[in-house]
């Protein structure tokens, strides 16, 4: 017999690798750009469900370190599309009472956009409703290796005892240091495998592959996820008495 569903058995950080956009587009003839348009347009209401379903913090996989490897003409499509999706998006995010927040390595992205990520930041970040993060230019073992540098430079100036370094100091210097570890990790269009996302904060989530292709994905079907979430025994590692 299955429990009902209580907010409180739901996850409080959702992270979604949101796969799927070109081949969503291929299946109907046309570009791939064509297909993150559509996947940039289903962030809304998957965002705007969140608060509904009791989801406090949701990240979102935009674009990997990875990502660099693909035509000169998707990767220039897709930066276009990340500037205009924020001055789009900007003030209905800031209405919603959404506090947005970027991760990622900034250094190969232009200054246009680096700017208006400053911008979307700063304008929102007083709310607080939704907290979504966005994943641009992001790689799970490029933000450990950089966290590692800063806490080696700490180490040298004489900052950090190296050996008082455990498992709880490496977190304070990613990239996500202010948001809680994910319960939920949900990757679409039925591939299974965790492409470098968030490696040493998913140690313990649940996952959730699912068929869907990005665009095609609906709070509805995000909404089933929660609730089947809500019904697993989470013991990390313990045995129930």
């Amino acid at each position: 017999m299955t429990k009902p569903f209580r907010e409180t058995d739901g996850p409080r950080h959702v992270a979604i690798i949101m796969d799927g956009n070109g081949r969503w587009a291929t299946m109907r003839g046309r570009p791939r750009l064509f297909g993150h348009h559509a996947g940039a347009k289903r962030v809304r209401e998957v965002v705007e469900a969140c608060p509904d379903l009791g989801i406090k913090y949701l990240t979102i996989f935009a674009f990997s370190t990875e990502n660099w490897k693909r035509t000169q003409v998707e990767v220039a499509g897709l930066m276009s599309l990340f500037r205009r999706y924020i001055s789009k998006e900007a003030r209905a995010l800031k209405k919603q009472d959404v506090q947005v927040r970027f991760i990622g390595d900034r250094v190969r992205l232009d200054d246009k956009l680096i700017n208006l990520m400053d911008e979307l930041e700063t304008l929102t970040e007083d709310c607080t409703g939704t907290n979504l993060t966005i994943a641009l230019n992001y790689g799970g073992r490029d933000e450990v290796a950089r966290a590692t540098q800063r806490l080696a430079q700490d180490v040298a100036d004489g900052k950090l005892d190296p050996a008082l370094v455990d498992e709880e100091t490496l977190p304070r210097y990613l990239d996500t240091h202010v948001l809680p570890d994910p319960d939920l990790v949900i990757r679409t269009s039925g591939e299974a495998r965790i492409s470098n996302f968030l490696l040493w904060q998913s140690a313990y989530a649940e996952y959730e592959f699912v068929d869907t292709l990005w665009p095609d994905f609906s709070a509805e079907e995000l909404g089933r996820l929660v609730t089947s979430y809500a019904q697993r025994d989470r013991r990390f590692g313990a045995v129930k008495t």
